[in-house]
């Protein structure tokens, strides 16, 4: 028998081997070694992340429409339109006129920022994942 801190490292690597154990058994992309998705597969998957990312941008949105309502006491078009011009990089239409609210527009337009590199990212990767996999290839 152990002591506890050997018990708590031996659970630790057990639960580390059995993630990556679960990676290799179901990978999210096929390696160089496998032929590339059909193309009715590769849609598929190119759906399933736009998909992503639109959850990503919908959730951000009624997050920020939510604050901007809050904060602000904006009518829910005028926060789903300020919400929707950050998430698109465009700017607020409205000012902030409170502190809280200027505080959250700020902390928003933060988020905005990585959450459009990050729902571009979901969408192109897919795309760069077929085009590096069809280059390295192996067909032997």
């Amino acid at each position: 028998m152990g002591t506890a801190r050997e018990d708590a490292s031996l659970d630790r690597e057990a639960a580390f081997s059995g993630l990556s154990g679960l990676a290799t058994r179901y990978p999210m992309y096929e390696s160089h070694k496998h032929p590339p998705l059909t193309r009715i597969r590769f849609f598929q998957r190119l759906a399933l992340h736009a998909a992503g990312a639109m959850f990503l941008l919908l959730g951000s949105l009624l997050i920020g429409m939510a604050g901007y309502r809050h904060f602000e006491g904006l009518a829910w078009r005028d926060a789903f339109l300020n919400s929707a011009m950050l998430l698109g990089g465009m700017g607020p239409v409205n000012a902030p006129r409170t502190d809280g609210g200027k505080v959250f527009a700020g902390f928003y337009a933060l988020y905005a920022g990585l959450v459009f590199i990050v729902a571009a990212g979901l969408v192109f990767i897919p795309v760069l994942h077929r085009l590096l996999h069809k280059l390295h290839w192996d067909e032997d």
